[in-house]
């Protein structure tokens, strides 16, 4: 995945933590979000700081609509007594868990479908 070293995540992403990752014709979804009770500059008043969440996913669409996904996840957790800092690797870490499990995914599935096979009848 390639970083933009302009932005601070390493990619744009839009005002709801939203980003598009299209590259070698494959879409990959990001979301960078915390799960927070304060508000955006104020820490959160259970627990400080929250922590920020990186994710990704991955999904393809098969023959008669079948899909299949693959999820990534980073977690940031703060620092001393400040927010999260932005990670400019968090992003290609989520996509690159992501991928690793659409592959894992995928080897499962046709797994599956082999195991669905019919089988050759018994020679007598």
């Amino acid at each position: 995945m390639n970083i933009d070293p302009t932005q601070p995540w390493g990619l744009a992403i839009d005002y709801a933590g939203r980003a598009v990752v299209t590259e070698a014709g494959h879409t990959v979804q990001v979301r960078v979000y915390d799960a927070g009770l304060g508000g955006a500059l104020e820490p959160d008043p259970v627990s400080g700081y929250p922590s920020v969440y990186v994710t990704a996913q991955f999904t393809e669409t098969g023959e008669l609509g079948t899909q299949l996904r693959g999820s990534g996840q980073v977690v940031l957790d703060p620092a001393g007594t400040g927010p999260v800092a932005p990670d400019q690797t968090a992003v290609a870490t989520a996509v690159a868990a992501a991928l690793a499990d659409f592959q894992s995914r995928t080897e499962a599935y046709a797994a599956l479908c082999e195991a669905w096979l019919p089988q050759a009848p018994p020679t007598t």
